[in-house]
């Protein structure tokens, strides 16, 4: 609709007399309202022919008459308003006002747009993948946006989140989905189809659900606890990890734990890499579970993971494949009743050939294995089921897709360990729905919190009305006293209307101040907040969302 899109041109920075001069071709055919000031309403039928719109002062009446021009002149509209406002408000002011109102009572939310292994295949979250090291850089790109104040990026092999606070939900969320689609190369289209959107209490409940485990493949898996704490750890001093996102996931970090202690949820749950092995000893016959030759392909976490859980499951002797042998030789001796076998990575497909499952989780963006590697690789035994199996535990991919295509070849990835955690339904549900109890208890302990700081404007707009006051009155005085007053006696009086200014604010500045943990005392705080903000009419500033969205602008 035009006006509305006018409108919102307004909040953008465009000129407001774009809104008093456009060409009929900017109109609906249909009938359009808008709201002004003080509940004055305005009707507008679209103009015809080549027309342009204007508003007109016209005091007859008390009244301002808005007219649409054309050849015939036969198309006008007119609507009352307070005579009073005219004559100190234009109609362009008028305008702005209404547009700026609506717009900024919007609250800023927070907002998470994600990819999971719930919404969509591992193909495109591996294009959507952000490395820990890019997390800094994403985070400023992200901020540069219009409409996007704070963010933070969650990217894991199972998921690939991004959250935001955003001025603006519908506008941010379009501004964040195109700098995914530009960053990946995945158009927009196909990233709307697998994406989730949540906003607000939804998007926090969700990050506490993927905290505690609940939204993990394997429910209570501790490793994304871990993963969460790495975003606060990255995040800290990188301009956009501001205050409500790091409070967010630092509060996640708090339900991640205690939903852990309460619940016992970890008991009996494992993380991606126990699950891969897991899977690999369903596939394989229990005959050679004790035999079975196995290779591990990367040292890291992951990887390291993987070797734990392999020796936990009775295996004795492995061999390692990495680009070093430093971290084989620290896995050795922790390990040390085992016999771990060291390779770099030139003897790679060697390795490949005599074992009979391989792990991979290394970092590599491109895979380790294709289809012409595999191929030409020796059989394996029949007590082994007959089959190679590889076992990919990272996004990316290290097996090539053509690579599953072979004969006598199996292999799985992170999609694929859903069968693993098959079991014990019953169980998991029942942990879940204590956990759940906690989730909800600290999202609106959250919530609170972040409702408390809806104070902090009027806070510092208070003390800057006071501080204008106090200094207006002190010049005032000193003037009277002439310019012969001593440095002393100057500063005695500054003093003097310090005190007298802080005393005075002491009292509504306690009743401000709320740390949200009281739902009752919020209340409270927020009801002085609005009192306040009406006693001093503090809310005719500019609106602070406006000042943000023109400040990042002026950055351009």
């Amino acid at each position: 609709m035009a006006v509305a899109s006018g409108f919102a041109t307004t909040i953008s920075g465009a000129k407001m007399e774009t809104l008093l001069s456009l060409n009929s071709s900017s109109y609906s055919t249909s009938s359009v309202s808008f709201v002004l000031p003080q509940d004055m309403r305005v009707s507008c039928k679209p103009p015809r022919n080549n027309c342009r719109r204007r508003v007109l002062l016209n005091n007859k009446g008390g009244g301002v008459r808005c007219e649409v021009s054309t050849a015939s002149n036969d198309v006008a509209l007119a609507a009352e308003i307070d005579p009073a406002r005219v004559s100190s408000m234009s109609a362009l002011e008028q305008l702005k006002t209404s547009a700026v109102d609506r717009y900024t009572k919007e609250r800023a939310s927070i907002v998470v747009i994600g990819l999971s292994i719930h919404t969509a295949p591992v193909e495109m979250r591996e294009k959507l993948a952000i490395p820990e090291a890019e997390w800094p850089r994403a985070i400023g790109e992200l901020c540069g946006l219009n409409h996007i104040e704070e963010a933070a990026v969650l990217s894991t092999c199972n998921r690939m989140e991004i959250y935001v606070v955003a001025l603006s939900q519908h506008r941010g969320v379009k501004e964040v989905t195109e700098w995914m689609s530009k960053t990946s190369g995945v158009p927009v289209s196909e990233i709307c189809e697998h994406r989730f959107l949540l906003y607000n209490n939804d998007a926090t409940q969700h990050l506490f659900e993927v905290s505690a485990g609940l939204d993990s493949l394997v429910l209570g898996e501790g490793q994304i606890l871990a993963q969460v704490k790495q975003v606060v750890k990255v995040g800290q001093g990188v301009v956009g990890f501001g205050r409500n996102i790091s409070g967010l996931f630092k509060h996640a970090i708090t339900v991640g734990k205690r939903v852990r202690t309460e619940t016992n949820i970890a008991a009996g749950a494992v993380s991606v890499s126990s699950a891969a092995v897991e899977l690999a000893l369903m596939k394989l016959p229990e005959s050679s579970h004790a035999s079975a030759r196995m290779l591990v392909i990367g040292a890291g976490k992951m990887g390291k993971l993987v070797i734990k859980h392999l020796v936990a499951k009775g295996c004795t002797k492995m061999v390692v494949v990495n680009r070093t042998g430093d971290r084989v030789a620290a896995i050795r001796e922790e390990l040390k009743d085992v016999e771990i076998i060291y390779k770099p990575f030139p003897d790679m497909l060697t390795c490949a050939a005599e074992a009979d499952v391989v792990f991979t989780s290394t970092s590599s963006e491109t895979p380790l294995f294709v289809r012409d590697d595999v191929k030409d690789l020796p059989p394996v035994g029949s007590e082994v089921g007959g089959s190679r199996l590889f076992v990919d535990i990272s996004v990316p991919r290290n097996v090539g897709s053509c690579v599953s295509d072979l004969e006598n070849v199996r292999v799985y990835n992170v999609d694929d360990l859903k069968e693993v955690v098959a079991a014990n339904k019953e169980d998991r549900l029942r942990k879940a729905m204590e956990a759940q109890a906690i989730i909800n208890e600290e999202s609106k302990q959250f919530e609170a919190w972040r409702d408390s700081l809806e104070t902090v404007p009027t806070i510092k707009k208070l003390r800057a009305y006071a501080e204008r006051i106090r200094l207006a009155e002190l010049e005032k005085c000193l003037s009277k006293m002439g310019d012969d007053i001593s440095k002393k006696t100057r500063r005695a009086v500054d003093d003097l209307s310090r005190g007298i200014v802080n005393k005075l604010l002491h009292g509504p500045m306690q009743h401000l101040r709320c740390d949200g943990s009281d739902s009752r005392t919020l209340s409270e705080t927020l009801e002085n907040m609005h009192a306040l903000n009406r006693m001093f009419s503090l809310e005719t500033e500019v609106a602070v969302l406006e000042q943000k969205i023109r400040a990042k602008q002026s950055q351009k």
